[in-house]
């Protein structure tokens, strides 16, 4: 086969390898060929198949463990992604994003009050009860359960690109989330309101369920605004 040719060898490599993903049948965590063997496939050079692979690593279509080799990634099959180079964010980019996901998020809590299944709530119970036992100042294993407990009640309302849609925004302001558990100071209430959300789910309550997301997006919200108005000195 013959070499890609330039300007768009990286882009038309990484499509290449995506195409062969796609016809090859290859799920998530399917082992790819080697480096070496998809050099000679493609006909290019190891470092420029390494360009086009970091790229899709980039955006989870692979995984490439040291030592083991190439896998197809978890997100392959995302409609929604998140932006790999996003970096600090502005306060409005942030309020305006803390903005979309009350738009959002609410009605999926209603939604996932509806449909989940005894199973499902039961996860979302554990989620939880593992946030609990993070409330002492084990805040980054307290953050990674809040973003947990959210992204999981989006996935239960059952619309798979409003879940990826809730999933992207708290990767791209993960950062800031974490500044809000030190800010907001109260990790007992950000709980209380979390499991109030779920006993609403629970209740197949959907109206509560919304509203109890809601509230606790807007405070949330009012939090970030305060910092910004009136930032540390």
């Amino acid at each position: 086969m013959s070499e890609v040719t330039r300007p768009s060898l990286s882009d038309a490599l990484t499509e290449r390898m995506l195409e062969l993903i796609r016809t090859g049948g290859h799920r998530p965590g399917d082992r790819l060929p080697s480096t070496r063997e998809l050099s000679q496939r493609f006909a290019v050079t190891t470092p420029t198949l390494r360009e086009a692979l970091r790229r899709l690593e980039a955006t989870g279509a692979i995984e490439m463990r040291h030592g083991s080799g190439i896998y197809v990634g978890a997100d392959i099959e995302r409609l929604v992604l998140p932006n790999p180079n996003m970096r600090d964010m502005r306060g409005a980019q942030l309020l305006e994003l803390l903005g979309a996901r009350i738009v959002i998020e609410p009605p999926l809590a209603a939604l996932a009050a509806g449909r989940a299944t005894g199973e499902e709530l039961a996860a979302l119970q554990r989620v939880l009860v593992d946030a609990a036992r993070h409330l002492r100042g084990q805040d980054a294993e307290l953050h990674d359960a809040n973003m947990t407990f959210h992204r999981a009640t989006a996935r239960l309302a059952g619309n798979r690109v409003l879940h990826e849609v809730v999933d992207s925004l708290l990767t791209v302001h993960g950062p800031e989330q974490r500044e809000i558990l030190q800010i907001f100071d109260d990790r007992r209430r950000d709980y209380d309101e979390h499991l109030a959300i779920l006993e609403a789910i629970e209740a197949r309550d959907a109206a509560a369920a919304e509203e109890r997301m809601r509230a606790h997006l807007v405070d949330v919200k009012t939090v970030i605004e305060q910092r910004l108005q009136h930032p540390p000195k």
